[in-house]
């Protein structure tokens, strides 16, 4: 078994790993920091993989969702009609009601909505949320686009809630753009990282 070792003392200032296990052609693409931002965007091209990493992202806004849609039209738009799924685990500060379950409220159903990556995330001084999405070859111009999310935040209600999700974008044309914001609010401060992988 081979070991990987990040070159960088933290994930936020990652530019390279070092190891002998073959990762493929991860590639830093770009990051942007928010300071009270009503989104982030990002640029898409031709990688076959993109990885989107989360760090330290606090809302303005209790209870608000970090959410995400792409364009087909560099930017101009976004509102690609998409479906997926999510589940939860959540367990509370006081150490009760632990639990595992599916969460249909998250579902996206042929819809053009922006998707959630979380649910209800705090905005207490010492909350914020961390996680990553992967997304699939968007400049396909034969096949819909998958995406994957993992994504745990500090609950609004003082419990630690972590959502999985996974969906597809059901679009033949390339998605040019991606862009992130809160259900309500903006983005008071984090970092969002993107690579690509061949």
């Amino acid at each position: 078994m081979s070991l990987i070792k990040l070159k960088n003392n933290a994930l936020d200032n990652l530019t390279s790993f070092e190891g002998s296990a073959s990762l493929g052609d991860m590639v830093f693409i770009s990051s942007a920091t928010a300071s009270s931002s009503a989104s982030i965007e990002f640029t898409l091209g031709d990688y076959k993989e993109y990885k989107f990493f989360f760090v330290n992202i606090h809302p303005a806004t209790d209870t608000a969702k970090l959410t995400f849609q792409t364009s087909t039209d560099n930017g101009s738009s976004y509102g690609v009609t998409a479906t997926s799924t999510s589940f939860r685990t959540y367990h509370s500060e006081a150490g009760t009601d632990p639990s595992v379950s599916y969460d249909g409220s998250q579902d996206l159903a042929q819809s053009t909505s922006f998707a959630s990556l979380g649910r209800y995330e705090g905005n207490d001084n010492d909350q914020n949320a961390g996680g990553y999405l992967t997304l699939f070859n968007p400049s396909s111009t034969t096949y819909v686009k998958h995406w994957l999310t993992v994504y745990t935040e500090s609950f609004a209600s003082n419990y630690t809630n972590t959502t999985f999700t996974g969906g597809y974008f059901n679009t033949l044309s390339a998605l040019t753009n991606i862009k992130f914001q809160f259900s309500s609010g903006n983005i008071d401060d984090g970092k969002i990282l993107m690579f690509g992988l061949n």
